[in-house]
């Protein structure tokens, strides 16, 4: 049922140094060669996360110079051949801005991805994007751009306020996202504490009705035996 798994190890900092151990609390663990070889044994790929927030404007920082960027993208490119892909979740852009601003925000975070994309396909590997969904208070994120750029795209289609997350608000952003991104790029993302064995199903079934590639949970650990026993009737691996 699981045929991916996304590690969230990593982190950076405004002059776009690699971090495993972030401000945020994402790490490495100690031990973390033994959960790649696990990975391989159970035929299950794996992909780097780098996990940015900017509520205190570290991404806006690292994406306004060209030295961080350029060391970042480095770094990440260095670290990225243990995994058979990158997943980038930069967090919080455009939240307060508006017009030109926005749109600076937006073309930053683009140009980054033009420029990590490049390096980290060069070697093979797939690029992912986790991205606030199109509905969201989060506005820094052009999805036409960027679908054009990455090979996948997962939208965090929750943190609406209520619980179950709205049907109504996870359709209308699978089809904003739908809109400028073809279907087989997008990834319906899913908060399992916000769901319940029922639900979770019906955001399963968006996602098939819609064409999408496929649904990403947020997180193992955190799901319980009735829900996985719902995803196991609903879900198929690679499909």
């Amino acid at each position: 049922m699981v045929d991916e798994l996304a590690l969230g190890w990593y982190s950076l900092d405004k002059e776009g140094n690699l971090l495993t151990r972030s401000r945020t609390g994402w790490q490495r663990p100690d031990g973390w060669e033994r959960v790649l070889e696990a990975a391989r044994e159970y035929n299950l790929k794996t992909g780097m996360v780098v996990h940015v927030t900017d509520g205190d404007g570290t991404i806006s920082s690292l994406l306004a110079s060209e030295a961080a960027k350029t060391r970042a993208v480095n770094a990440i490119t260095a670290e990225a051949g243990l995994y058979q892909g990158v997943n980038l979740d930069f967090e919080g852009l455009g939240y307060r801005d508006e017009g030109e601003e926005l749109r600076a925000v937006r073309d930053n975070f683009t140009r980054f991805v033009e420029l990590l994309a490049e390096r980290v396909k060069a070697v093979g590997l797939p690029l992912t994007l986790t991205l606030h969904a199109p509905n969201s208070a989060y506005k820094g994120y052009d999805y036409k751009a960027l679908g054009e750029i990455a090979d996948r795209i997962i939208i965090m289609a929750y943190e609406y306020g209520s619980t179950p997350e709205p049907v109504s608000l996870v359709r209308e952003a699978v089809e904003m996202a739908w809109v400028s991104v073809p279907p087989e790029k997008l990834v319906l993302g899913i908060s399992v504490p916000a769901e319940t064995a029922a639900s979770i199903l019906t955001k399963v079934g968006i996602a098939k009705r819609y064409g999408l590639d496929g649904i990403a949970i947020w997180r193992l650990g955190l799901v319980p035996g009735e829900m996985w026993d719902a995803l196991r009737a609903s879900v198929t691996p690679g499909k």
